[in-house]
């Protein structure tokens, strides 16, 4: 949330003669922030603008773009579940950002499938062990289609609900933090069609993955699972603190942890294989403690009081962790806050770790950024907020139309945002309100901006905009 990027845009100019390097199709329903790697853009879509008329009806699709000029390297086209809308929501594109290191790709797919991919696709063969790529891409029951230079290589697959026993629910939403030799993921485990069981309470909400493998190599023991609102969606944290590396997890039930993580062993051993491991808990810290803890799903509905989830990912900052959590933004109450824990304690620390608490305007999925000594955050009342981060005192809001799905993006001194309607706001990013600009795109945003290599990137549901700063347009 965050980004060293320099001469970005301070305007957005959407017109012929404007600052769009290139812009590429998603299709109608994306939601996955893109990540900028190696020469590529990987981004999440559906196929309702197909790129392959092999590939008919609706799909979630990872899409490999040339960052040069949006044009199609590869994609990852995945069937849907079928049977149950709410195992696997229909149109909604891949919404996982991908994490890449060197040639290796991971994500998660709209199956609840950790996939492992190569970023050169299938131009240079279809690397092993996974071969099997042509059973992968039809729905159910169709025939094995053709592999061809347009389709993604597959090196490994860990189905989560046939391998970790999870129950899926609306769409796997997680970023995979990798750290060594492992791939910490968040399960997505959470509620059935009703809204009101969770049918796998055992199942993990953190998973540990071989990169090299996909063999699972440990999990958590919290049993979050019983305590499930509605579904678990926050994606792993990792720092070091006072010499500890740590994991940091929002649970879906409101309560953020900090694991142990896992010694990498050498590079040319191998991960013993022979049982999956728990991961140590080093501190527990219950963002609402006076939430309900039993009978949680009665709340269902209830915009008044329930239990809180997380679905933000935790950010360290020295050694102060910052979270967003409140009431589930579609079926819980409105409450939300800004919260800051000390991450130096051990142990069950929900009475003393706490710093400070700031109360958002209405529910928050938003992902905060930490940056010269200030906080920005935005949430579904459509608020922008600046609070000190040392304090929680407020400096400024900011109301921005409609709500936030995505997070705020700090860079080349500024604040990137957008909203559910389509507004795009670019604001100072220091302790004084100043709005640098507002474009209205044609679509919703419910995705965080993302800069590299100059280039301003943003995503609204139907398209993905390579934006650049004014000043470092060619002449014409």
């Amino acid at each position: 949330m965050v980004s060293n990027e320099a001469h970005l845009p301070s305007t957005v100019d959407l017109t012929a003669h404007g600052n769009i390097k290139w812009s590429a199709s998603l299709g109608s329903h994306a939601y996955g922030s893109p990540v900028i790697s190696g020469g590529k853009v990987l981004v999440g879509a559906n196929n309702a603008d197909p790129r392959d008329p092999r590939h008919d009806g609706d799909r979630g699709v990872l899409l490999c773009l040339n960052e040069s000029d949006g044009s199609l390297c590869w994609q990852l086209v995945v069937p849907r579940i079928g049977g149950d809308i709410y195992k696997d929501w229909p149109q909604i594109s891949l919404c996982s950002p991908p994490t890449v290191e060197g040639d290796r790709v991971y994500t998660l797919t709209n199956r609840f499938e950790v996939v492992c991919l190569d970023l050169g696709g299938q131009a240079d063969g279809n690397d092993g062990p996974y071969c099997d790529e042509g059973t992968h891409m039809p729905a159910a029951g169709a025939d094995p289609m053709e592999v061809t230079n347009l389709d993604a290589d597959i090196i490994w697959i860990f189905d989560m609900v046939e391998q970790a026993g999870i129950y899926p629910h609306d769409a796997a939403h997680s970023s995979i933090l990798l750290d060594g030799r492992y791939l910490y993921v968040n399960s997505c485990n959470g509620v059935d069609k009703t809204h009101r069981r969770i049918p796998r309470p055992e199942a993990p909400s953190l998973i540990v993955l071989d990169k090299q493998t996909g063999r699972l190599v440990a999990q958590d023991g919290e049993r979050i699972g019983a305590r499930i609102f509605h579904s678990t969606w926050s994606s792993p944290a990792l720092g070091e603190v006072a010499g500890r590396r740590l994991v940091f997890f929002g649970g879906g039930d409101g309560v953020c942890y900090a694991f142990a993580a896992l010694k990498s062993p050498a590079p040319d051993n191998d991960v013993p294989s022979h049982t999956v491991a728990q991961l140590d808990r080093v501190w527990r810290f219950d963002c609402d403690p006076d939430a309900p803890k039993e009978d949680i799903h009665s709340y269902w509905r209830n915009l008044r009081e329930g239990p809180s989830n997380i679905k933000s990912m935790p950010v360290l900052h020295g050694d102060r962790l910052f979270v967003t959590v409140g009431g589930d933004i579609w079926w819980g109450k409105r409450e939300a806050w800004l919260m800051c824990i000390d991450v130096t304690q051990t142990g069950e620390i929900t009475k003393t770790g706490r710093l400070w608490s700031y109360a958002l305007e209405r529910h928050c999925c938003s992902t905060p950024s930490i940056h010269d000594g200030l906080a920005f955050v935005a949430d579904c009342g459509g608020m922008l907020h600046c609070v000190d981060a040392a304090s929680g005192q407020q400096y400024w809001t900011h109301d921005l139309g409609r709500e936030v799905w995505g997070s705020t993006l700090v860079a080349d001194g500024k604040v990137y945002v957008g909203t559910r309607r389509g507004d795009f706001w670019i604001l100072a990013a220091n302790k004084e309100r100043h709005v640098l600009s507002h474009t209205r795109f044609d679509a919703s945003i419910g995705t965080t901006p993302v800069a590299a290599n100059g280039i301003l990137y943003v995503a609204t549901l139907e398209r993905l905009y390579a934006i650049t700063g004014v000043e470092t347009l060619p002449m014409k």
